[in-house]
């Protein structure tokens, strides 16, 4: 793909061949609403970076997480992709002229919320200015580095629930866990940039986040 970095078309081999986790695969006979996200990466200054937002704290639903751009696909969208551009342009004020979309992900379904939700991976070749363009859903908008998110001293696991722990990153004053923090530590890994990391540092996710979480 003209324009593209080698580093993002190899990772987009990789990541459309990886395995749906159990956890995420459709139900039998489908279902869910569709849904997408945009996993904009671009070169930094230290290198290659990826778009995350973190979520207003007077939201109903995932307060306060950090998250990448995204929401439901409307019947006016272009599918999975308009919707990605859509929800981040009105989330973050990028202009979608500037990213070339280069692959769309396996679905991944969401049960607790009933979400099939098509992960949109894209190129930032034109980089603008990024803000909190709708602040009743977003509170900030970060840039943040591939190196920092592969760093073992910004990575742990945290513990929802006696049933279930996940990965996590602690990167710019930021927990950033759950279903964003599942899929960046399946691109690290695609990518080839994961480095070793204490697997053995466990957290309990805090006290707030859980009853936050608990009403999503």
């Amino acid at each position: 793909m003209s324009g593209v970095p080698s580093w993002l078309t190899e990772l987009a081999t990789h990541a459309v061949r990886q395995p749906v986790p159990a956890v995420a695969r459709l139900p039998e006979g489908g279902g869910g609403r569709r849904a997408a996200i945009l996993i904009l990466m671009g070169e930094g200054l230290d290198g290659p970076d990826v778009l995350l937002i973190q979520r207003s704290s007077a939201m109903r639903k995932h307060a306060g997480q950090p998250a990448f751009p995204g929401g439901a696909v409307d019947p006016t969208d272009d599918g999975p992709v308009g919707a990605a551009l859509r929800e981040a342009m009105e989330e973050t004020g990028l202009d979608p002229e500037g990213v070339t979309v280069v692959e769309t992900l396996p679905e991944l379904y969401l049960t607790r919320s009933d979400y099939r939700v098509t992960p949109v991976l894209g190129w930032w070749r034109d980089p603008c200015e990024v803000y909190a363009a709708n602040p009743a859903e977003v509170e900030s908008v970060e840039r943040i580095g591939v190196a920092e998110l592969v760093d073992p001293a910004n990575r742990l696991t945290l513990r929802v629930t006696n049933r279930y722990s996940g990965p996590a990153f602690r990167v710019r004053g930021l927990l950033v866990w759950g279903f964003t923090a599942g899929i960046l530590d399946r691109l690290l890994a695609a990518g080839g940039w994961e480095r070793p990391w204490d697997r053995s540092r466990v957290e309990d996710l805090p006290r707030d986040l859980l009853e936050i979480a608990s009403r999503s």
